[in-house]
């Protein structure tokens, strides 16, 4: 059984369970309460409250995801109360020296992290889109800009506690600043319409969908990983890695996200395949057999030793949100309750809010989803410089920038700029809140642009000054005369980029 507590003004949850305690002090805060132009201050932060603990004898860690910062701890009843009092005094009062130290190890942390593109697409450079992009705002955030972001977000009042083990430790504070439990962040949308596709290059075919939060959600993940494997791997042979599961969002919505690998002549059949999955459980060809096994293993899992004390991390989460910490008998009989009416009725929520990850090369338009956006409707009005390729125009006017090559046409406009990064040579990239982006390399256009426009139009907040980059990253201005297509070949090689530099840049994180 689950009792609760208040330590502190902080609500604190406590399960029984043998051996060390475990423990976690979680945060209503993530990357999605950030801005693109100060990614990463929350992981900053997190980083600089482990920072005075040193190698330890036991285990301990800090997590920062979209919704939540946790730190988490196992070991003695000494050992938690001493951590926790730790990680509540820096967060607020960093340890003098450790900025710069934790800046660089955040830049190898992210060098070795991968790359999900899914957010991006569904919800643009904002909220939860946000995880999709590299931490440009660690380099330049001040000492100043990390103690207003803690007193706004570390608080007694936007804070949770779980702990395992018969009692609280002895001794056991919390020492955190007032403030007010902050709400989820909306998540917005960069897709027009639903069901939809984009295209990549990483040879695999990839499902996200919104569902609503319920058990019947997370069934429908385990029928829908079964079916896949069935028929890909079992039946076909077409994939080796097939997977599905259930993540809650917190705000009576829930992710189910899907994947299958596929080699590069089989791409079609994988690609098909997953669609006539979907389209079966669409339609209700979902087997009580299949919906029995899932939830079979569920109510094991729920079943296992101290499994009070495993849910407390999720139950935590439910408290900072204003949902009620359940038992596990109600846990139970809402999984009992699932129907096969009620799979086919999440498979219905699947296939309207369904964005799919389709190889490089196809497209899914065949069966009904549409082509997420990369392009801009509309151009702005202003000054023209074409481009020394003869095929790219760049429009810099009051509102915002355009840049067109061929048909192709994206606009960023400063009020829905999400961020401008700014190169010591000159270039610029205005990433827009709905994910496309403009990349200018001044050398490369006639008239030289004056973006001066765009760094006084947009508010110092928005600006992110990047590295200045080596002598071989930096197009080199074209001759007067000259093969112009070779020029813009050996510009594209030299950076290193999958288009050339004067094409608008769409829907990159920047990377």
């Amino acid at each position: 059984m689950i009792r609760q507590f208040d330590v502190d003004g902080v609500p604190t949850l406590l399960a029984p369970a043998p051996g060390p305690v475990r423990a976690g002090l979680v945060f209503r805060v993530g990357v999605a309460d950030e801005t693109l132009a100060r990614r990463g201050v929350t992981h900053l932060l997190e980083h600089l409250a482990l920072a005075p603990l040193g190698p330890l004898d036991h285990d301990a860690n800090g997590m920062t995801d979209a919704l939540f910062t946790s730190f988490v701890i196992r070991g003695g009843p000494a050992e938690v109360t001493t951590f926790l009092a730790t990680v509540c005094r820096h967060l607020h009062q960093p340890p003098p020296g450790a900025l710069a130290i934790e800046r660089e190890i955040l830049r190898v942390e992210q060098r070795g992290r991968g790359h999900d593109e899914l957010p991006l697409w569904r919800h643009g450079a904002r909220d939860h889109g946000l995880v999709s992009y590299p931490e440009y705002g660690v380099p330049g955030l001040t000492e100043d800009d990390l103690r207003e972001w803690a007193a706004r977000w570390f608080t007694r009042q936007n804070a949770a506690l779980f702990v395992t083990g018969d009692d609280l430790p002895a001794g056991l504070r919390l020492d955190l600043p007032d403030g007010a439990r902050q709400p989820l962040p909306a998540p917005s949308s960069a897709l027009p319409e639903t069901p939809a596709y984009f295209a990549a290059g990483a040879g695999l075919v990839a499902l996200d969908a919104v569902v609503r939060r319920r058990a019947a959600g997370a069934v429908y993940a385990g029928v829908l990983e079964r079916e896949l494997f069935r028929s890909l791997r079992q039946e076909d042979g077409l994939s080796y890695l097939v997977t599905a599961g259930y993540q809650p969002r917190y705000d009576g919505t829930a992710t189910v996200r899907a994947m299958a690998d596929a080699l590069p002549d089989k791409q079609d059949a994988v690609l098909g395949g997953v669609i006539d999955v979907l389209a079966t459980l669409r339609v209700g060809r979902i087997t009580p057999a299949d919906r029995d096994v899932v939830v079979t293993r569920h109510r094991e899992a729920l079943s296992a030793p101290h499994t009070d004390a495993d849910r407390l991390p999720g139950c935590a989460r439910d408290l900072l949100t204003g949902q009620p910490v359940r038992d596990l008998d109600e846990v139970r009989a809402e999984l009992d309750a699932v129907t096969v009416d009620d799979l086919r009725d999440v498979a219905g929520e699947v296939a309207a809010s369904a964005l799919l990850i389709v190889p490089q090369g196809h497209t899914a338009d065949w069966a009904g989803f549409s082509a997420a956006p990369t392009t801009s409707e509309e151009a702005v009005e202003g000054k023209a410089h074409q481009g020394t390729d003869g095929e790219t125009e760049l429009t810099i006017g009051a509102d915002g920038i355009t840049a067109t090559y061929g048909e192709a046409v994206s606009t960023v406009r400063y009020a829905e700029c999400a961020a401008l990064l700014v190169w010591p040579d000159g270039a610029r990239r205005l990433i827009g809140e709905d994910g496309i982006a403009v990349h200018v390399e001044p050398n490369l256009f006639v008239p030289t642009p004056d973006l001066a426009v765009a760094d006084a139009a947009l508010p110092p907040e928005r600006h992110v000054l990047m590295p200045a980059r080596r002598a071989e990253q930096i197009p080199p201005p074209p001759p007067v005369v000259g093969r112009l297509t070779r020029i813009r070949r050996s510009v594209r090689e030299a950076t290193n980029t999958a288009g050339a530099w004067l094409s608008a840049t769409l829907l990159d994180p920047g990377r």
